[in-house]
């Protein structure tokens, strides 16, 4: 993959990162990759989000777990359902997704920096 264009710090600035707490989790019908979760991000609220994790994670296996999730990504509809944000994960050598996740528990909504 190629490598993506420096950005200054300003711009990465902008990217709000939070902790978010899967609260729900469910497979949106007639999808094999699509789930929707219910992520509580503190002060900002909960959000829906909408990923394509589906072949590697059962939506039961993502309740209580914590995750990285682009807070301030405007919203995006998949298949009628409106994604709130965007959670972050890295591949494997295999191409699986691996959620990016904190060391211990945080209050939800906690900034990454």
């Amino acid at each position: 993959m190629a490598e993506k264009p420096i950005i200054s710090f300003d711009e990465f600035m902008k990217i709000d990162l939070r902790v978010g707490f899967v609260k729900s989790a469910e497979k949106i019908p007639g999808t094999t990759k699509l789930i929707k979760l219910i992520v509580d991000l503190g002060e900002l609220g909960e959000r829906q989000l909408v990923a394509g994790l589906g072949l590697w994670y059962k939506p039961e296996d993502l309740v209580n777990k914590y995750i990285i999730v682009v807070a301030n990504l405007a919203p995006k509809k998949f298949r009628g359902h409106v994604s709130q944000g965007m959670l972050l994960a890295a591949e494997d050598e295999k191409g699986v997704p691996i959620l990016l996740t904190v060391e211990k528990p945080v209050k939800p909504g906690s900034r990454i920096r």
